[in-house]
């Protein structure tokens, strides 16, 4: 393996959760960092490029490099990917919104970087999950992301009761998420699942103009009105 000194940096760049403006979400550390790193590491190439140009105008499309990380990229190629570091050339890893490796395959590349004695340089940026934990009035000092859960009906009513009870066991809020265009039929089975008494915040669009953040009980939320299709949502209950 070469010296620490010769290698590259890898640079988690945070992105945005939508369609805002990049400084009102995201430091002057994100801008820099652009200005000097070329070789990329994402999840789409075009919205990526669309995202660098909108830090960095100035900066010359044609001579970045970037590498597309998904769910269908080989493992074989992760290596491949992370050349530039061993070569002494800075990477930067982005996710498609909010910070990389949290919820998003890029962890796969910061567990290879850290194998190969290479410097991973974490920079503030916006997370979803965060930002709803501070904003629900929930348990900030225990809580517990649970991704995706299952689609399957039975299984999924199964899966929220367990959370349920987690939550109230343990004292935990537990978060998950949802494919944004199935939000509004998950929040209808959150409702049939859970007690009426055991709170549920619902946080979408963070950090948008539409932004909408709300908790409440179960039994408070059937009577509300709210249209959550296509806007990326995080749900997040507790049973006191």
């Amino acid at each position: 393996m070469k010296p620490t000194a010769l290698l590259g940096k890898l640079y988690l760049i945070p992105t945005t959760l939508g369609e805002s403006d990049p400084m009102d979400v995201l430091p002057q550390t994100v801008k820099r960092a652009i200005d000097f790193i070329d070789d990329y590491i994402v999840e789409n190439e075009k919205t990526a490029r669309k995202f660098i140009k909108s830090i960095q105008p100035e900066k010359v499309q044609a001579a970045l490099r970037l590498s597309s990380l998904n769910k269908h990229t080989e493992k074989s190629e992760h290596n491949e990917m992370i050349k530039p570091l061993l070569e002494g050339k800075n990477i930067g890893l982005m996710s498609e919104a909010g910070c990389p490796g949290v919820a998003d395959p890029g962890s796969v590349i910061v567990k290879l970087a850290h194998e190969k004695g290479i410097q991973v340089v974490p920079l503030v940026g916006p997370s979803s999950i965060l930002l709803a934990i501070m904003a629900s009035g929930m348990n900030g000092q225990s809580f517990a992301f649970n991704g995706y859960i299952p689609i399957d009906k039975a299984d999924k009513k199964a899966a929220l009761k367990n959370l349920e009870k987690l939550s109230q066991d343990k004292n935990q809020s537990q978060i998950f998420i949802e494919t944004p265009y199935r939000n509004n039929k998950m929040l209808e089975d959150i409702l049939q699942a859970i007690q009426p008494s055991t709170y549920l915040c619902i946080a979408s669009d963070i950090t948008l103009p539409t932004e909408y953040i709300k908790t409440m009980r179960a039994s408070e939320w059937k009577n509300a009105k709210i249209d959550l299709h296509n806007r990326p949502t995080i749900f997040i209950i507790h049973k006191m």
